[in-house]
């Protein structure tokens, strides 16, 4: 039996597996197990999960979804919040949820399917739980909106100014399309590359190199950082001369802290950017520190301090 055949016996046999399970299995290194595991995720053979388990992802079969549940114990509060809502109700509307909530149902994708549901020329987007009939869902649905009618639903994909063609409901599990779906701000996922003693961002063709010079606020950033003695152990440009994060070190009167990072240039943080860099901060299990040149909205303000009392803002 070949070494992927048998990968798929193992899976089959036991369920969602991790790297190092298999590589037990078959004898191997986790490298070697892992490229087998990329191999027959890429064919389609196996899927792979979003929710990790030491940093990793587990690897199923179609039909093994429901036996991810047991590992949302690995999932941070407000995701495991998400989870026991959306479990309970079979169908969210985001619009009615905090906006915490909101960002944890897009990172628990495993569990939360979502559709884009078009009625009287309006779009709102419903979260269904991952095992939830779509008849079900649909009823729901109908009884949220309030309509007779029975309302078209499409896959809410992951777009950028593009319009969203109509479809009928249907479960986006295992397409491309449940994978990838906005959060309140549009982020360019790009690898996060580590640095002891200054900021390094990924390599441009050769032709972009001037363009790197351009970004004022990485550097007004990093002004800020050497003026507080701050070190940077990494950092991410999601967006030149808009968005970066980074895992900082700060001087406290107990000794250096590590905090997470998020650096907005924008003229006025909404309650949703302080959202979106909570939920990131608890993924990591660091405190969060927000810096931007601008403004908190008035409804940013009254979170922090009441709801987000692990992040602090600092205006640069």
């Amino acid at each position: 039996m070949e070494t992927r055949d048998r990968i798929l016996e193992i899976v089959r046999a036991k369920g969602p597996v991790l790297p190092v399970q298999i590589a037990k299995e078959i004898g191997s290194d986790i490298l070697m197990a892992s490229a087998h595991l990329a191999e027959l995720t890429a064919s389609r053979k196996l899927r792979i999960s979003a929710i990790k388990v030491g940093g990793s992802p587990l690897y199923y079969l179609d039909g093994q979804e429901a036996m991810l549940q047991k590992y949302i114990v690995n999932a941070n509060d407000k995701e495991k919040k998400a989870y026991d809502m959306l479990n309970e109700n079979k169908v969210l509307r985001d619009s009615e949820q905090e906006p915490v909530i909101r960002v944890a149902l897009r990172e628990i994708r495993d569990f939360a399917i979502p559709l884009n549901v078009k009625y009287n020329n309006n779009r709102e987007i419903f979260w269904k739980w991952h095992l939830a009939g779509n008849e079900e869902a649909e009823q729901i649905i109908k009884s949220k909106l309030k309509i007779i009618e029975k309302p078209v639903t499409e896959p809410l994909e992951k777009i950028q100014n593009q319009e969203i063609k109509p479809a009928k409901i249907e479960d986006f599990r295992g397409t491309e399309n449940a994978k990838h779906f906005p959060v309140e701000q549009k982020i360019e996922e790009k690898p996060i590359e580590t640095l002891q003693k200054g900021v390094k961002q990924k390599k441009e063709p050769r032709k972009h190199k001037s363009r790197d010079k351009d970004d004022i606020f990485l550097k007004d950033v990093a002004k800020f950082f050497e003026k507080n003695k701050i070190i940077i152990l990494s950092s991410e440009v999601v967006k030149r001369n808009s968005e970066i994060d980074f895992v900082v070190e700060i001087p406290s009167v107990v000794g250096s802290l590590q905090y997470y990072c998020k650096a907005r240039n924008k003229k006025r943080i909404s309650d949703s950017d302080l959202s979106n860099a909570y939920v990131k901060g608890q993924l990591k299990r660091l405190p969060v520190i927000v810096l931007s040149p601008g403004d908190l909205s008035a409804k940013a303000q009254e979170m922090i301090g009441r709801e987000l009392s692990n992040l602090t803002f600092k205006k640069i």
